[in-house]
């Protein structure tokens, strides 16, 4: 029996699914084991595997601005503590804001003078490559100790910058458009932008806060959340306003407001690892795509325009960041100058340059000379800044480890290594290789050790009791609270423990993987 056609286009796009599935599993396997960057992984991984599928896909800009935008920006915005944002806003506002025109304005400049574009072409490519994109620089961050007033700067500036960005390519594109454009008016037209955006994200969020407050049901409140999110993208692309900042506010609002104070514990814990695994999982296609989309034999052909684009990039963000920060320490705490390579250093291109490059309009001339450049950038971006970011923070050495950790860490190696040799020796033991005599010796060896360590952990532990827990001890109780949560649960399904008790169990694991969470 024949198939309909749209079936045919179902089965095939389920193939594609399955098939980019299994190549982000292998591909996180494979970064874990040689220790690089997942995204610098995925895009590799999206080179090779166009043959794989049974058609060809690609990025689509729409559906990068209008659902994998919004589902990143609200994640990041729900997750930020806004009291962290607060201690450090000058400088992420003195980033997000001046520092971006800046950069897109001498970036154009550049690119003018470099490759002969006219001014709208440079422009639009100047906006374009003056975003970063800060998924490889958080990735980094979660591997090499980074002080956490540093690591709040990066991710405040991420939250503003995609919105300030589209605002000024949506500037340019109505200057395009009409051909008319006076200095007084762009910036009133973006200060109305930001501000009808702001205010907007704060209606919705403050309004969803009520509904969130009737709601006792954790599934419930992810699908409000997700409406929240995309519906106030839209609403402010409709009204004319930045539905990226509008989304931003709402996600500060509802997860610094809507959460802390009205939400169970459960609940906040099911709403936040939805958008953790939301945020993984749009990425994780959004990178695969990127390595998809790029053609190595138009990036062979465009490689000198495109290494020279780098450079101006590069130029632009290191006169926007170390002036401006050099002016901000008038006014604020000073920024370290190490803090700043790491921001010089971090301006790693990504998914949405190369979805505002798709967007330009066609009647832009020289575009898809630009769409070949910003792809070309971006690729180079993802596997060279990417890759070496790790080496490079590394090497600028920005905290320095207690003596107490590395003490700690020591003693935690002579466990590990003593009570691997002691299964070892039991394994020689059982299998006839070892006499008991012999064993029992070696055994006590390493058991006096394993004593020893234990000792000195336990009082190193107990004399610093009324301190902090380390970030690593945190990782172990959380990883045995969740070993306790699934074996309640486990009993639950096996109809073990009564529904109430369990329940009442679990919620009290949240509360405390929530404490956890906020040290």
């Amino acid at each position: 029996m024949d198939t309909p056609h749209g079936s045919g286009d179902i089965a095939d796009l389920m193939s594609i699914l399955i098939i980019l599935l299994l190549v982000a599993t292998g591909v996180a396997l494979i970064t874990r084991r040689l220790r690089i960057p997942y995204v610098s992984g995925l895009v590799l991984a999206g080179l090779f595997i166009t043959e794989l599928l049974p058609r060809r896909v690609g990025l689509d800009s729409s559906l990068i601005l209008n659902l994998f935008l919004p589902i990143l920006i609200f994640e990041a915005a729900i997750n930020t503590d806004i009291s962290r944002l607060r201690s450090t806003i000058k400088p992420i506002a003195c980033l997000a804001g001046p520092g971006i025109i800046l950069a897109a304005g001498i970036t154009a400049s550049l690119l003018k003078i470099s490759l002969g574009y006219a001014w709208i072409p440079a422009l639009f490519a100047g906006v374009i490559l003056a975003i970063t994109d800060t998924v490889s620089v958080i990735a980094v961050f979660k591997e090499v100790p980074v002080p956490s007033r540093l690591s709040t700067i990066v991710e405040g500036e991420s939250l503003f910058n995609d919105g300030v960005a589209l605002v000024l390519f949506n500037l340019i594109a109505t200057v395009h458009l009409t051909g008319t454009f006076t200095p007084i008016g762009g910036l009133q037209q973006l200060f109305m932008v930001i501000a009808g955006g702001v205010l907007l994200g704060a209606g919705t969020g403050y309004l969803s806060i009520g509904l969130f407050r009737q709601s006792d049901d954790p599934l419930s409140d992810i699908l409000l959340s997700v409406a929240v999110a995309l519906g106030t993208f839209q609403v402010g692309q409709l009204v004319g306003v930045s539905g990226a900042v509008a989304v931003v506010v709402a996600g500060l609002v509802i997860g610094n407001l809507g959460l802390s104070r009205n939400a169970s514990a459960t609940a906040k814990v099911t709403l936040l690892s939805f958008w953790e695994y939301a945020g993984f999982g749009v990425n994780t296609f959004i990178f695969l795509l990127i390595g998809l989309e790029v053609n190595l034999i138009t990036l062979w052909q465009t490689l000198p325009y495109v290494l020279m684009a780098i450079a101006i990039y590069q130029i632009g963000r290191a006169l926007s960041v170390y002036p401006l920060l050099a002016i901000l320490r008038f006014v604020d705490r000073p920024i370290p100058l190490r803090w700043q390579h790491v921001l010089f250093l971090g301006n790693v291109k990504g998914s949405l340059s190369m979805a505002l490059a798709l967007s330009i309009p066609s009647s832009v001339p020289g575009r898809e000379n630009i769409v070949a450049l910003v792809f070309g950038t971006v690729l180079l971006s993802l596997l060279g800044q990417a890759l070496s970011l790790p080496w490079l923070v590394k090497r600028l050495k920005l905290s320095k480890p207690s003596s107490h950790l590395q003490q700690v860490e020591t003693l935690q190696l002579q466990l590990i290594v003593s009570k691997a040799a002691q299964d070892e020796l039991d394994n020689l033991l059982k299998s006839g290789v070892l006499p008991k005599a012999v064993h029992e010796e070696l055994r006590a060896t390493y058991q006096a050790r394993i004593a020893s360590s234990e000792r000195t952990l336990r009082d190193l532990y107990n004399a610093r009791s009324g301190m902090p827990s380390s970030s690593k001890l945190n990782a172990i109780r959380r990883q045995m609270l969740l070993a306790e949560k699934s074996a309640v649960t486990e009993a639950l399904r096996k109809r073990i423990l009564s529904e109430e008790l369990v329940q009442a169990y679990v919620s009290d694991l949240n509360r405390q993987l929530l404490e956890i969470e906020e040290e």
